[in-house]
């Protein structure tokens, strides 16, 4: 019981895959996503730093590291299921938010259940850490789904979660992270040559043509 109990779950978090039930040609724990994020958190953090923007890198670090720290409860459901209706993400995060709370007060020895309360909060919210978290979490989703596009994997699911991580990133366009992002390293992501090269970089050029960005990729090297 106690600690020891929270310490054992973390176990856990590398036992749960990311995207469960369909074909993939690298898994990825929830544990390594969670790494990724706050690795990618912490550079998009530093462009927004350099460019004047304070960060509290406290809150930060926080929030990208226990982002998904629920899902220990609930495991993993795929973007576009949980994106599907607004009203079941609701709930799911209804019973996530439950879960979690339970847990930290039958686990979480009482003298630090205020700050274990916060630090498993959503961290998605409209604080510039906030922020930072929602792009970087879509942007290791972005490579994650590249990752088998790249690789062949046959799943239009992937396609599917590209589309809809590049989507949310650009919901963040005045971010002067999320700037760099689109300037800086989607060009490089969609670079080279790989399957179903031509196709990424179409969706990606409408994609940022519906948000009023204009972009023009390499298209297979074409132009």
């Amino acid at each position: 019981m106690g600690i020891h109990e929270y310490f054992k779950s973390l176990s856990d978090l590398e036992k749960i895959n990311r995207c469960p039930g369909k074909f993939k040609y690298e898994e990825h724990s929830v544990a390594e996503h969670s790494f990724k994020v706050t690795k990618i958190a912490q550079f998009l953090g530093t462009v927004e730093e350099y460019h004047g923007h304070e960060v509290n890198w406290k809150s930060l670090y926080e929030k990208a590291l226990n982002h998904d720290y629920s899902e220990i409860f609930i495991g993993d459901i795929k973007t576009p299921v949980k994106y599907a209706d607004p009203d079941l993400r609701e709930r799911l995060a209804h019973v996530e938010e439950s879960m979690t709370r339970h847990f930290i007060e039958q686990e979480i020895p009482k003298a630090f259940q205020a700050v274990y309360h916060d630090r498993l909060k959503e961290g998605k919210d409209e604080t510039l850490e906030g922020r930072i978290l929602s792009v970087a979490d879509k942007i290791d989703l972005l490579y994650e789904s590249f990752g088998e596009i790249q690789k062949g994997n046959p799943e239009q699911l992937f396609t599917e979660i590209y589309q809809e991580s590049l989507d949310t990133i650009l919901k963040f366009k005045e971010m002067t992270s999320v700037q760099y992002f689109l300037s800086e390293i989607l060009p490089d992501l969609l670079s080279g040559e790989f399957t179903n090269q031509m196709q990424l970089e179409r969706i990606s050029e409408q994609i940022l043509k519906n948000h009023d960005i204009e972009q023009t990729f390499a298209l297979g090297n074409e132009i």
